[in-house]
């Protein structure tokens, strides 16, 4: 396919990559990601919503790499810790190489004196940069609870400890396509779709 036909994945993140292929898989375009194409970039995330970190780093791999690019940025919002960790989602504990494991335990140790049940959302941003045409953005959540045990082996990041009611399963214990049906990256990547059979039709 031509560079026209071409979808970069701007993550460096092997969890969201396997999540937008598996999202992305029917449309009639080339997804690739960085490494594929060589390319090595990391994007401060400093804006103050997930609308402008997406936006950054979409921009960012668009123009060096030429390529339509769609980036994402998400969180889990807490209820009882009005709305942490939020944009810090992915660096809430400041510890040089802490893990996802990690970060779980230290969410946990802050809510361990709240009562439940401890109500959260995840929410996701995706935004579409064309090179040198502008950026389009879709969002999505899911509405969940915060449980203090870990549960299921699937996903990534705080999936183990997000309950979601109404199938009284955690994130991490659905499957890729049952995830992909309700998640707050699928519901961002459903309202994405209509952009890009847009842009590449």
């Amino acid at each position: 396919m031509d560079k026209m036909n071409r979808l970069l994945i701007a993550t460096n993140n092997p969890g969201k990559v396997e999540e937008l292929h598996a999202l992305l898989k029917d449309l009639p375009i080339q997804l690739v990601t960085p490494a594929d194409i060589d390319l090595v970039l990391d994007v401060d995330e400093d804006g103050e919503t997930y609308a402008e970190n997406a936006e950054k780093k979409a921009l960012a791999f668009a123009k060096a790499s030429g390529l339509t690019s769609l980036a994402d940025d998400s969180g889990l919002e807490v209820d009882a810790l009005n709305g942490a960790p939020g944009l810090y989602s992915a660096r809430y504990l400041a510890k040089p190489g802490a893990t996802d494991a990690d970060r779980r335990a230290y969410l946990i140790k802050n809510l361990v004196d709240k009562p439940r049940p401890w109500s959260a959302r995840f929410r996701a941003t995706i935004a579409i940069a064309v090179p040198k045409q502008g950026v389009q953005l879709a969002e999505g959540d899911c509405i969940g609870e915060i449980i203090p045990e870990e549960r299921g082996t699937g996903g990534f990041g705080y999936d183990p400890i997000f309950l979601i009611d109404k199938l009284g399963r955690t994130m991490a214990e659905l499957d890729m396509d049952e995830k992909n049906l309700i998640s707050h990256r699928a519901r961002a990547v459903m309202n994405a779709i209509p952009i890009l059979e847009k842009i590449f039709k």
